[in-house]
């Protein structure tokens, strides 16, 4: 018999009851359909416990398509590409270890380390048809590099959009700056700027549903100590080098306000071909243009 998880935070909701909750709130009706499509599972080596269960969105059929979220995000990231894809492919969305509604245990260490790991236990998770593809957006595109590598028979192509985190030094953000850069990015009109940068054109792009997702995250129990544990550890960089063997397509925006030019440049020098640039795209191209995603991932590479 498993024992009881004793959790720092016995007061709040579970992750799942807290998902269910928010979901009676949502203003986006793709983010309530995309929910609904949630299985909670045991991942090997993280799931404490037979009740510790990690949210994975699981729905279509096909061939499958890993899609990997990016920095502080969650699978509802992907909630206007899943229905272009669905018909077509399995998707698989997990909420990487440390970040959206995944369970956060005091003794985690939350690095990129520990983030493949965990994204190599989900694609061994059964069903699946193999061999698989994998979409990564931000720093889901660096983190998809280094599984890819590691796992060479069984993936087989990948999509970058907007990839951050192929280049450059892992910066370790020593205490107290990783409690502030939380409270920063827990603070609503930050978490609202924040929002906005990343879009093209705001005004257009950016409404009440968008600033909801953005942020809806935040009251998950242990946020802000993984967030500000993932920060101490340097977070993703420098994911890029070896190229994986598998072929991979970019997809870059245009009025990317979110990349540094000079880490896009590098980027850029790093994969050499296939290659595009998406004109009045900011950082989330799967949000601003998903039939335009999709359709690039149905053309193969």
């Amino acid at each position: 018999m498993n024992k009881e998880i004793k959790t720092p935070y016995p007061n709040l909701l579970s992750n799942k009851e807290q998902l269910n909750t928010i979901k009676s709130q949502l203003l986006d009706p793709l983010a309530i359909d995309l929910i609904n499509k949630v299985k909670w599972l045991e991942i090997k080596g993280f799931s404490r416990s037979k009740s510790e269960l990690f949210p994975v969105v699981n729905c279509g059929k096909g061939p499958t398509i890993l899609l990997l979220h990016g920095f502080d995000s969650c699978f509802l990231e992907f909630r206007r590409l899943v229905p272009l894809l669905s018909s077509s492919y399995q998707i698989l969305i997990p909420d990487l270890y440390g970040f959206g509604f995944a369970p956060r245990a005091v003794e985690g260490k939350y690095n990129a380390e520990n983030i493949v790991k965990f994204i190599n236990q989900i694609l061994l998770q059964p069903p699946g048809e193999k061999p698989i593809g994998i979409i990564g957006a931000s720093m889901g595109g660096a983190l998809a590099m280094e599984v890819a590598r590691n796992n060479p028979k069984l993936i087989n192509r990948l999509l970058l959009l907007s990839p951050a985190g192929l280049t450059g030094k892992r910066m370790k953000v020593p205490w107290p700056l990783d409690q502030i850069g939380v409270c920063i990015l827990s603070n609503p009109y930050f978490r609202k700027k924040l929002c906005e940068k990343a879009f093209s054109n705001p005004k257009i792009n950016v409404n009440e549903q968008e600033e909801q997702i953005a942020s809806i995250h935040l009251k998950v129990p242990g946020w802000r100590s993984s967030l500000a544990a993932f920060a101490r550890s340097g977070g993703v960089a420098n994911y890029g080098y070896p190229l994986p063997s598998q072929p991979i397509k970019v997809l870059w925006g245009s009025e990317d306000n979110i990349l540094t030019l000079d880490e896009k440049i590098a980027s850029k020098e790093l994969l050499k071909n296939n290659q595009e640039e998406i004109k009045n795209c900011g950082h989330l191209p799967h949000l601003e243009y998903p039939q335009l995603v999709a359709d690039k991932w149905k053309d193969g590479i």
